[in-house]
């Protein structure tokens, strides 16, 4: 990795510090950007750090609109070169209709920011054997609309996923802790919990203001200071939390998170074919075929005729909230995103015989007319 400065976790604002440079776009005009910013690592056991948590290192931020200027073993991923990534995607209405503008990756030693727009769909196809691959771990914290996104727009199949979102609901069932059908934990909270950053990030509801007043707010170029560091933000945080909560996680929650995170990569991606052409999702581990097998892990999508949907909501939501609660499951409906008959019944759970081969599966089913 190199000899980098460090720099100690001070206060509990991201913030990042981002220095003058000179990017190239496509059309080769110069211009210029603020591309570097700070990535945690570990704290070094037995610092003096006062909190002893992490330590900030500086890495470059580079803006790539052409295929070499991404790490070779990221464009051809290989057993020999396994490694982890923080991911996530910025766009107009991303989903399968939307248009994506950017995605992000994060590395131990810089952060790229793949710029879709000026690199067009030959970029973004030159990410996709990384992508669809097994050897390199993906972290991204809600990764539905994004695999929605890549699937549809760019034939993608997002694999190899660490969902944060789903991780920390794992490690609080652990610890015994009820979850509520309607939580889904944000990245902003999920950085403020001191347990994985302690850090707060305010100037994510500025994003969210300016993508409410003008949503074609990652369509123009060149990007601005506040894109590239917001762009950055929801990235560079994303390893050092994995890493955080891999610490955390038991054997059987790591099973149910390559589970979930497979479902939850195809959920918004159902064709007639039944996800047919995705990679199968992670096998029982030998040491749950025997004895106290898990129970199955179910993604259930169901098809409601347009006119009926109204009765399957009720009147201010009490329909689908008893549905939420009598199955312990999170329900997600594809309104103005997709289409508005498809309503999805997350992970929920039912008993099935020790030694099935295939525990984990979404299941389509149509709700009668």
């Amino acid at each position: 990795m190199g000899f980098r400065k460090k720099i100690h976790k001070r206060g509990n604002c991201l913030n990042s510090q981002l220095s003058h440079c000179k990017y190239l776009t496509a059309d080769g005009c110069e211009h210029m950007a603020f591309l570097q910013t700070y990535i945690p690592f570990p704290s070094d056991p037995g610092s003096n750090n006062l909190d002893n948590d992490f330590v900030l290192y500086p890495v470059p931020i580079n803006i790539v609109t052409h295929e070499s200027q991404l790490p070779t073993e990221f464009l051809h991923p290989s057993p020999k070169s396994q490694f982890v990534i923080g991911f996530d995607c910025e766009g107009v209405d991303l989903c399968r209709h939307g248009t994506l503008c950017i995605m992000q990756l994060a590395f131990p030693d810089a952060i790229y920011l793949v710029d879709a727009i000026q690199g067009g769909r030959k970029l973004i196809n030159a990410c996709k054997p990384a992508l669809q691959s097994t050897y390199i771990t993906k972290v991204i914290h809600d990764c539905k609309r994004d695999s929605e996104a890549l699937y549809f727009q760019f034939d993608i199949k997002l694999h190899n996923v660490v969902d944060t979102q789903l991780a920390y609901y794992l490690i609080e069932e652990q610890q015994g802790q009820k979850r509520s059908p309607y939580d889904n934990i944000s990245f902003v909270h999920l950085l403020a919990d001191h347990r994985y950053c302690g850090i707060s990030y305010f100037e994510k509801k500025e994003v969210r203001t300016l993508l409410r007043e003008d949503p074609g707010f990652w369509t123009y170029r060149p990007l601005s200071e506040l894109m590239i560091r917001a762009a950055a933000d929801d990235v560079r945080f994303l390893p050092y939390i994995y890493h955080k909560m891999m610490e955390k996680l038991t054997e059987e929650s790591l099973w149910r998170l390559a589970i979930r995170g497979a479902l939850h990569c195809r959920c918004f991606c159902i064709k007639d074919n039944e996800q047919a052409d995705w990679p199968p999702v992670p096998s029982i581990p030998e040491c749950f075929r025997e004895g106290n097998a898990p129970e199955q892990e179910i993604l259930s999508v169901l098809t409601v005729p347009a006119e009926k949907m109204g009765c399957i909501i009720g009147r201010k939501g009490s329909s689908i909230l008893s549905i939420k609660e009598s199955c312990n499951a999170e329900i997600l409906i594809r309104g103005a995103k997709g289409p508005v008959e498809n309503l999805i019944l997350g992970h929920h759970h039912r008993t099935s015989e020790a030694g099935a081969e295939s525990r984990s599966h979404v299941e389509r089913e149509n709700v009668g007319k």
